[in-house]
């Protein structure tokens, strides 16, 4: 009986020192390898002018980073009306001002700052045309599969916000 709750003992500290180690191998990684793969939407602190969430309550959003520096965002409301003529061409004016409004994608290359914690996009082109050829800026903070980092306000009327995603991948 004591050799095996001496075993089971041994087996959990061996456990533990394991998980503690591979914890420690992430963050002793730099930042760019640590945000490669893909990234899910969680939450963002935005808002509209009428003081609502800017990505409403169930967003969808995905944010993917490729180890020869490319990436690709997109983020979407979920209460974006379907189209009743059924084709993307043809979307009545309510209906497209509700997809310009609750969509947003844009692609290019990025740079990490190791040292200040700054993640740069390059945006080659984005749904909203006055990003297409900018860069931008973000701080960001990276623990584990947790990933945030601040926008500034980048267009009139919109807010600073902080969008937290989590590692799909």
């Amino acid at each position: 009986m004591r050799l095996s709750v001496y075993a089971g003992r041994t087996a959990l500290t061996f456990l533990m020192l394991t998980m503690s180690f591979s914890a420690m191998a992430q963050e002793a990684k730099p930042l760019k390898d640590q945000l490669l793969g893909v990234w899910r939407f969680v939450s963002s602190s935005g808002q509209r002018d009428d003081g609502s969430n800017t990505w409403g309550g169930s967003a969808k959003g995905q944010l993917i980073f490729t180890e020869d520096g490319h990436f690709s965002f997109q983020l979407m409301r979920s209460d974006r009306p379907k189209y009743k003529s059924n084709t993307r061409m043809r979307g009545s004016l309510i209906e497209n001002q509700a997809t310009s409004r609750g969509t947003l994608s844009y692609f290019g290359t990025y740079a990490v700052g190791e040292s200040d914690h700054t993640l740069t996009y390059n945006i080659e082109s984005s749904s909203y045309p006055n990003f297409n050829d900018t860069t931008q800026k973000r701080i960001m903070t990276l623990s584990g599969d947790d990933l945030r980092y601040q926008i500034p306000a980048l267009s009139r009327g919109a807010t600073p916000a902080t969008l937290v995603w989590k590692r799909a991948t």
